[in-house]
C-alpha cells in the first residue's frame, strides 16, 4: 500500500484528527463486523479496517505511515492490535468493553512480532578484597541462541514458515458457543499452529523447528569497586535469544562476598577488632594495624580504655554510589592474661599496693 491507503479504507482525509479516525472506525468496525454483517466481503473489509486503524489509531505509527508507507509504520512494532470497538459515545458507559469481551475485540499480541528473549541470573563469588578494588571476571554458560543451522528461523534451509491457514497469522481462532444470554464469541489458542501464527511444514534438522539452540557462551564482566552481597547488575543483550528476531534478553550478574578472617564491613565502613595488653593501655604504645589498603601505625593514647574506637580517615571501602572511600574503625579490646609467672605476680602486688587496692586473691582449692 502506500500512504494513503489506510486513509481510503476508514473514509477520511490525510489530515484528519485522531478523533474523527476513531469515529470512522467505531462505525466502519460496527458495519462490517462478521458476526453483525453476514454479507459475502464484509469480512475482507473488516480486516482492512482493523489493519488500517492499527496504523493511524497510533500517533507515532501514524506518523511514520505518512513518511514511509506500511513498512515504516509497522517496522520495529512489537504488537499487532486486533481490532475491536472502541465505544458507541455518550451515554453508553461500560458497553463497549462488554461488546468487546464478546466479540473477542481486545488488543491481541501479535504471535509473529519479534520478542525479546529471556533474562539469566548468574552469581558471581568475590573475595572481600575483590568485593573491595573491584575485579574481572568472565563468566561462562549456556544459554539458548538462535539456531546456526537456519539462523533462528526454525526451518530448513531452502524453506520457509507458512502463514497459518485457520488462524491467519494471529495465533487465536474465534470460537462460538450457545450460553443462556445468546450467542456469545471467545478467543482461543489456535490448536493448529499452537498460538504461533505460522507452519513450519520442513523443521530444521538441528533446532526441529525453535529456531533456537543451546549454546555456551562466555562474556567478561568488570566488577565496580565497592560491591557487596545481593547488589547486582545488569548486562544487556547477554540472555536468552529472542524470537521472530527479537533482541536478546539479559544477564542479570549477582554477587556474593565472601566473609573476611579479621575484618567486617557495613557498606564503605570497615571495622577491626585490635587486641592490647593492659600495659600498652595504661602507658600508651604506638601499634601496628592492618588495612585492606595496607599496613599503618597507630598511637594508643595512655589511659585508653577497652571498647574505644579510633578512626582511619580514607581506610574504608569505595562508596559505591558515591565518592571517595570510607573509614576503618579500629575498635581496641583489652586482653587478660590467663596465667601469671612469679615475677608478673609480685609486679602487679606491687602495682596494687601503690594504687591502695587490697585483694583477696583465690587460691585453688580441691574441687577447683
Amino acid at each position: 500500500m502506500n500512504n494513503e491507503e489506510y486513509y481510503k479504507e476508514l473514509g477520511v482525509n490525510k489530515d484528519a484528527s485522531q478523533d474523527e479516525i476513531k469515529k470512522a472506525y467505531r462505525k466502519l468496525s460496527k458495519q462490517y463486523h462478521p458476526d453483525l454483517n453476514k454479507d459475502s466481503g464484509a469480512e475482507d473489509k473488516y480486516k482492512k479496517v482493523q489493519e488500517a486503524y492499527e496504523t493511524l489509531g497510533d500517533s507515532e505509527k501514524r506518523a511514520n505511515y505518512d513518511q514511509f508507507g506500511a513498512a515504516g509504520a509497522n517496522a520495529g512494532a512489537g504488537f499487532e492490535g486486533q481490532g475491536g470497538f472502541s465505544g458507541f459515545g455518550g451515554g453508553f458507559g461500560g458497553f463497549e468493553d462488554i461488546f468487546s469481551s464478546f466479540f473477542g475485540g481486545g488488543a491481541q499480541a501479535n504471535p509473529n512480532a519479534p520478542q525479546q528473549g529471556d533474562d539469566l541470573q548468574y552469581r558471581v563469588n568475590l573475595t572481600f578484597e575483590e568485593a573491595i578494588f573491584g575485579a574481572e571476571k568472565e563468566l561462562k554458560y549456556s544459554r539458548e541462541d538462535n539456531c546456526k543451522t537456519c539462523s533462528g528461523s526454525g526451518a530448513k534451509a531452502g524453506t520457509h514458515a507458512e502463514t497459518c491457514t485457520k488462524c491467519h497469522g494471529r495465533g487465536v481462532v474465534n470460537v462460538v458457543a450457545n450460553t443462556p444470554l445468546g450467542r456469545m464469541q471467545t478467543q482461543q489458542t489456535c490448536d493448529v499452529c499452537h498460538g504461533r501464527g505460522k507452519i513450519i511444514a520442513s523443521p530444521c534438522e538441528t533446532c526441529h523447528g525453535s529456531g533456537h539452540q543451546k549454546q555456551a557462551h562466555t562474556v567478561k564482566v568488570k566488577v565496580p569497586a565497592g560491591v557487596e552481597t545481593g547488589q547486582q547488575m545488569r548486562l544487556q543483550g547477554q540472555g536468552e535469544a529472542g524470537t521472530n528476531g527479537g533482541p536478546f534478553g539479559d544477564l542479570y550478574v549477582r554477587f556474593q562476598v565472601e566473609a573476611s578472617k579479621i575484618f567486617e564491613r557495613d557498606g564503605s565502613e570497615i571495622y577491626y577488632q585490635m587486641p592490647i595488653n593492659f600495659i600498652q593501655a595504661a602507658m600508651g604504645d604506638e601499634v601496628e594495624v592492618p588495612t585492606v589498603h595496607g599496613n599503618v601505625k597507630l598511637k594508643i593514647p595512655a589511659g585508653t580504655q577497652t571498647g574505644t574506637n579510633f578512626r582511619l580517615k580514607g581506610k574504608g571501602a569505595p562508596r559505591l554510589r558515591g565518592s571517595g572511600l570510607g573509614d576503618q574503625h579500629v575498635v581496641v579490646n583489652l586482653e587478660v592474661p590467663k596465667s601469671l609467672n612469679e615475677a608478673q605476680k609480685k609486679a602487679l602486688d606491687e602495682f596494687a599496693a601503690a594504687s591502695g587496692v587490697n585483694v583477696n586473691k583465690q587460691k585453688k582449692g580441691l574441687f577447683r
